[in-house]
C-alpha cells in the first residue's frame, strides 16, 4: 500500500509507476531489445544487397537510424511478416546528425577500415556505435570500455589458468575478448574511448584490422590462428577533450576512418532530442509522463549559449570549462523532472536550474561561477526584460550569490 501512495501527479503529470518484474531485472535494455520490433520488419521486406554477415542492406541500416522522413515503409505482398507486426512501418529518427554522416560510417564499416567516431564529450558518438552494431550485427554487446588498466588480453584473449594448468593450451581454455568473439562471429565490435588505452594496447590491434586475423602463438597449427569472419569489424570513440591522453599511433591511425560528430545545429531538434531521451531515461527509472516543455527550451538554450560562447542574438558569453552537451542536458532535464515527481510541493521546475547548472558548472573548474553569474547579468537579463519566463530565471540569480557566499 505504501507504494501506492506514492504515486503522485506533478505539474508536468509525471506519474510514478511500480516497475514490472522483467523491467526491474535491468534498467536500460540494450538496443536490438528497445528496437525489436523494427528490426524484425526491416529484415523480412529488406530484399536489397547487403555485405557478407549484414542483417540489413546499407539503406535500410540508415534508414533506421535516421529515420524515413515521415514516410511510411510498406511490406510488400509477397512478405511473411511474423504476427503482430505492422504492415507497414514508419521509422523515427534515433540519430540526430546528418544522414550523409550516418551514410559514411555505414560504408566504412562495409570496407576494410575500422570506424573510429571523434568529437566533443556527449555528442552522442556511443549511442551511433550502439545503434550501428545493433541494425548490423543484432547485437550491441560487444564491447570494450577502454582505461588505462586495460590488457592486451582485453583486446585479444585471455586463459582459464586453473585449466592451462591442469591440462595445458588448448582452445576450451581461452577466454575470448570480445574482439575474438566478434572475429568468430562476424559481428562488429565497439571499443569506448580507445585513447584512454595504452599506445601499446592500442597497437595490438593493428593486426587484427590490417591482416583480419588474431594470432594464438600457445596453440599450435590450425588452432592457432583466427580468421575474421564476414562482417567483422571495429568502431571506436575517442573524445576532443583526451587528445595526448594516449595518442594513437600512425600505423593505428592509418587503419581507421575518422569521422566527427558535431554538436546538434539546429536548436529545435536538440529541444525534442533532450525531450525524447528525458522521457525514456524516466520511464527506465519507473515514471512516466511529460517533461515541462518550458523546461526543455530554457535549459537547452542555456547550455547552447554557455557551450558556443554565443547566443541566437549575437551576444558574447564567456564559455565555462566545461562541457555543456546535450547529453548533460538531458541529465539535468530528467534529474529535475524526476525532483517534481518525488516531491509534490515542487512546482515549478524553472526554479531548480539554477541549481542543477551549479553542479555541471563546478565539475571541471570552481572559477566558473564567475562566468555563470556573468551570463546571468548579460543575456539572462536581457531576455527578461522582453520575456517573462527568461524574467523568472534572472530573478533565481541569489541561488547563484548564496553558492558564492559558500565558497
Amino acid at each position: 500500500m505504501a507504494k501506492k501512495k506514492a504515486v503522485r501527479k506533478t505539474t508536468t503529470d509525471t506519474e510514478a509507476t511500480p516497475a514490472s518484474p522483467q523491467d526491474s531485472a535491468r534498467q536500460q535494455a540494450p538496443a536490438e531489445e528497445r528496437y525489436a520490433e523494427e528490426f524484425t520488419f526491416l529484415r523480412v521486406i529488406d530484399t536489397a544487397p547487403r555485405p557478407a554477415g549484414w542483417l540489413l542492406s546499407p539503406e535500410r541500416v540508415v534508414d533506421f537510424l535516421c529515420g524515413t522522413n515521415g514516410e511510411s515503409i510498406r511490406a510488400p505482398s509477397s512478405s511473411k511478416l511474423p504476427a503482430g507486426l505492422p504492415k507497414s512501418m514508419k521509422l523515427e529518427p534515433k540519430f540526430v546528425g546528418p544522414r550523409s554522416l550516418v551514410e559514411r560510417c555505414v560504408v566504412t564499416l562495409a570496407g576494410e577500415r575500422g570506424l573510429l567516431l571523434v568529437g566533443q564529450p556527449g555528442t552522442a558518438k556511443s549511442m551511433l556505435g550502439e545503434l550501428l552494431s545493433a541494425a548490423i550485427s543484432g547485437t550491441s554487446a560487444l564491447t570494450i570500455q577502454g582505461t588505462a588498466g586495460a590488457s592486451e588480453d582485453h583486446f585479444k584473449y585471455g586463459w582459464n589458468y586453473a585449466m592451462l594448468l591442469d591440462k595445458g593450451p588448448r582452445p576450451e581454455a581461452l577466454v575470448p575478448s570480445p574482439v575474438f568473439t566478434g572475429m568468430r562471429q562476424g559481428a562488429l565490435v565497439r571499443i569506448e574511448e580507445i585513447t584512454r588505452c595504452l599506445p601499446e594496447v592500442q597497437d595490438s590491434l593493428i593486426s587484427i584490422l590490417s591482416e583480419r586475423r588474431l594470432m594464438i602463438p600457445e596453440l599450435s597449427g590450425e588452432e592457432g590462428s583466427l580468421f575474421a569472419a564476414p562482417g567483422f569489424n571495429l568502431i571506436a570513440t575517442a573524445n576532443l577533450r583526451d587528445r595526448g591522453v594516449s595518442e594513437m599511433s600512425a600505423a593505428l591511425k592509418r587503419r581507421f576512418n575518422f569521422e566527427t560528430v558535431l554538436p546538434i545545429a539546429d536548436p529545435e531538434q536538440e529541444v525534442q532530442l533532450v525531450g525524447t531521451r528525458a522521457r525514456a531515461v524516466l520511464h527506465d527509472s519507473g515514471l512516466t509522463g511529460d517533461v515541462d516543455q518550458r523546461l526543455l527550451e530554457i535549459l537547452v538554450t542555456t547550455f547552447r549559449d554557455l557551450r558556443d560562447g554565443q547566443t541566437a542574438e549575437g551576444w558574447s558569453v564567456e564559455r565555462p570549462a566545461a562541457v555543456m552537451s546535450t547529453a548533460e542536458a538531458v541529465t539535468v532535464a530528467a534529474a529535475i523532472t524526476r525532483q517534481g515527481a518525488f516531491f509534490s510541493a515542487q512546482k515549478d521546475p524553472v526554479s531548480l536550474v539554477p541549481g542543477y547548472l551549479l553542479g555541471v558548472v563546478f565539475k571541471d573548474n570552481v572559477d566558473d561561477l564567475d562566468r555563470l553569474l556573468a551570463y546571468w547579468d548579460g543575456p539572462v537579463r536581457r531576455r527578461g526584460e522582453r520575456d517573462p519566463l527568461w524574467k523568472r530565471m534572472y530573478d533565481l540569480r541569489d541561488v547563484l550569490e548564496d553558492a558564492e557566499l559558500e565558497m
